[in-house]
């Protein structure tokens, strides 16, 4: 059975899509809220949603 298949997941607070645990978050997990880099730079810009 493969190891990705028990990590745990997280909700991008900017682009809305999951993301898995990482071994570089490891110590931090509690506090990482976005799935990338660019997600991180673009935290101001949160999609909305069409009514």
């Amino acid at each position: 059975m493969p190891h990705h298949l028990n990590r745990p997941t997280k909700i991008c607070k900017v682009c809305g899509l999951s993301f898995q645990w990482r071994k570089k978050w490891e110590h931090v997990w509690e506090d990482v809220l976005y799935c990338s880099e660019k997600c991180r730079r673009n935290r101001n810009q949160i999609k909305q949603t069409s009514p």
